[in-house]
């Protein structure tokens, strides 16, 4: 079997000492997190580690040893190796490194049945007198593969992929590589002790040089919300300041506003003053286009006066709708669509004027149409019915709730008003079928010219609720760390050959895969009240055919005739 050993880069120099760190559950291998420095006392260590155990969480233990030969330090071997007594393990790893090699020797001591320890290495040569079939049997069962990774990386890194932002909790247990991913994570508080504490133990981790850089981050932290809030009451106050000194400007604002809504409103008069004589050549019913013209051009004049007399306020509505932008860019998008939604409320109107009316005509054409295919909309079952109006049915259908007539009146007599009623009733809806049908065009007209303006301000302000809808969820912070810090959002990892020397382990650099851009933007863009219309294009244009008022107003549910 091939024992994987994660050894962190950091510790590559470190002193003689202890290897502290994790078997991994389930698999055949082991997580370095640290070095526990020669000189130590073995009851100190022992201590050290179920306090570190208590407040990670994480089942820490003494992997092994670790040697870096120095002068004066010749025996430091050996003494190691017999410490595996004093922490007993299954597997006792006793690696060193030679100077002026980069690759790592590794000793694996086995405890037999009899709790004596066996020796078996991986990456020496095997000692002479064994037999060609022993060392191949022996190098077999102890092959060892170094993993260096980089643990602070590794700790302040989140491995991925998670399917729709919620982990899966059916999944299958975690990998080797996710547990030593949450090992590192989980490991905190073993890297809060640096080579400044006076405490009897030291050791080598990825802060063992000293913790001044994560103080100020912490301080940092503890700093960021009252600092917000004085940079935000700075940038209110700037301008505030701004927005006196450029009050001019604000009249100049004022003055254009109300000079585009006049135009507006000219143009408006101009483009019905078009549509009440021949538009493009058409020929329309003189009586009906005089009545629409003249009914929308009163309710121009009704809000060019309403300009008029709001006109003295637009200066402070502009003065204050500028002062709501300390409040965030999307609160003066919102703002602005409101606003415009104000503005145009003349131009909704009319379309909803014109909508009505197109949709009467619509539906009063329709149920002529069925009229005279004998056909009529059941009102309490949703559905369209056969009617007939042949003679000898319509007077079997009426014998029985008729009785009465039939008993007191000549049978004659009531065949000759049936028919006469069928007659004046086909009559009736000829007539009404012809009025609508040759008035149809003239609305039509006025319907098309108002909804094509109601179109693009709905289409104005989509953009601005897209906008406001694509700024709440898009991901910042993830988004910056993905630039800033990409191993923050690891996708997986890769591996390659960092020394690959004869008589050592094969020795593999772990390296950390990010997140691409738009997987980062999917997993993490927070769920929004989105303001997207809820119909398809095919129920859009058939709205928009048969006259219904379309979003964001109106959402018809049920259908009327």
């Amino acid at each position: 079997m091939v024992l994987k050993v994660f050894f962190p880069q950091c510790c590559n120099r470190a002193d003689s000492g202890l290897l502290v760190g994790r078997w991994i559950v389930g698999h055949d291998s082991a997580v370095v997190l640290a070095v526990i420095h020669y000189p130590f006392i073995p009851g100190q260590v022992k201590q050290y580690i179920q306090q570190m155990q208590a407040q990670s969480r994480v089942e820490l233990s003494v992997l092994g040893s670790w040697s870096l030969p120095k002068e004066g330090q010749e025996g430091m071997e050996s003494f190691l190796r017999d410490l595996s007594t004093i922490f007993p393990q299954k597997r006792w790893l006793q690696i060193s490194r030679e100077m002026g090699k980069t690759g790592f020797n590794c000793q694996i001591l086995n405890q037999d049945q009899n709790g004596r320890a066996a020796q078996g290495e991986s990456t020496k040569r095997d000692e002479e007198g064994d037999s060609e079939g022993e060392q191949k049997e022996n190098q077999e069962e102890q092959k060892v593969i170094f993993v260096h990774y980089e643990q602070r990386k590794v700790m302040l890194s989140q491995l991925h992929p998670i399917q729709n932002g919620v982990p899966d909790p059916q999944a299958d247990p975690p990998s080797e590589l996710r547990q030593m991913f949450q090992t590192v994570a989980h490991s905190g508080p073993l890297f809060f002790m640096d080579k400044y504490d006076d405490g009897p133990l030291k050791s080598t981790h990825w802060q063992s040089e000293g913790r001044e850089a994560s103080i100020i981050v912490e301080l940092l932290k503890q700093a960021s919300v009252p600092l917000c809030l004085l940079i935000s009451w700075l940038l209110s106050v700037w301008t505030w300041i701004c927005n006196i000194r450029h009050s001019s400007d604000v009249v100049k604002w004022c003055f254009h506003v109300i000079n585009l809504l006049q135009h507006v409103a000219k143009e408006l008069e101009k483009l019905l003053q078009w549509l009440m004589g021949a538009p493009a050549g058409l020929k329309m019913n003189r009586a009906l286009d005089q009545v629409l013209g003249r009914f929308f051009l009163y309710h121009i004049h009704l809000w060019i006066s309403y300009i008029h007399l709001m006109s003295p306020f637009i200066e402070g509505i502009l003065w204050y709708g500028g002062l709501s932008a300390c409040f965030g860019l999307t609160f003066a998008l919102s703002l602005l669509s409101d606003m415009v939604a104000l503005l145009t409320f003349h131009i909704y109107c009319f379309y909803v004027y014109g909508a009505r009316l197109y949709c009467l005509k619509i539906y009063g054409l329709s149920s002529l149409w069925r009229l005279f295919r004998g056909k009529k909309w059941n009102v309490l079952r949703q559905r369209v019915d056969s009617c007939s109006y042949d003679l000898d049915q319509v007077t079997h259908t009426h014998t029985h709730t008729h009785i009465h007539a039939i008993i007191f009146s000549d049978i004659r007599m009531f065949t000759v008003s049936l028919f006469v009623l069928v007659v004046f009733q086909l009559f009736i809806g000829t007539l009404l079928f012809t009025i609508l049908l040759f008035l149809l065009p003239t609305t039509a007209l006025y319907y098309l010219v108002f909804t094509l303006l109601r179109l693009v301000i709905v289409l104005f302000q989509g953009v601005l609720h897209l906008s406001v809808d694509f700024i709440n969820s898009f991901p910042l912070f993830a988004v910056g760390l993905r630039i800033c810090r990409p191993y923050r959002l690891a996708e997986g990892v890769k591996f390659r050959v960092l020394c690959e020397e004869p008589g050592t382990a094969l020795h593999l650099l772990m390296e950390i895969n990010p997140l691409k851009c738009n997987t980062v933007v999917q997993t993490y863009r927070t769920p929004t009240y989105s303001c997207y219309p809820k119909d398809s294009w095919a129920a859009l244009v058939k709205k928009l055919f048969v006259g219904e008022l379309i979003y964001p107003w109106k959402h018809k549910t049920t259908k009327t005739d």
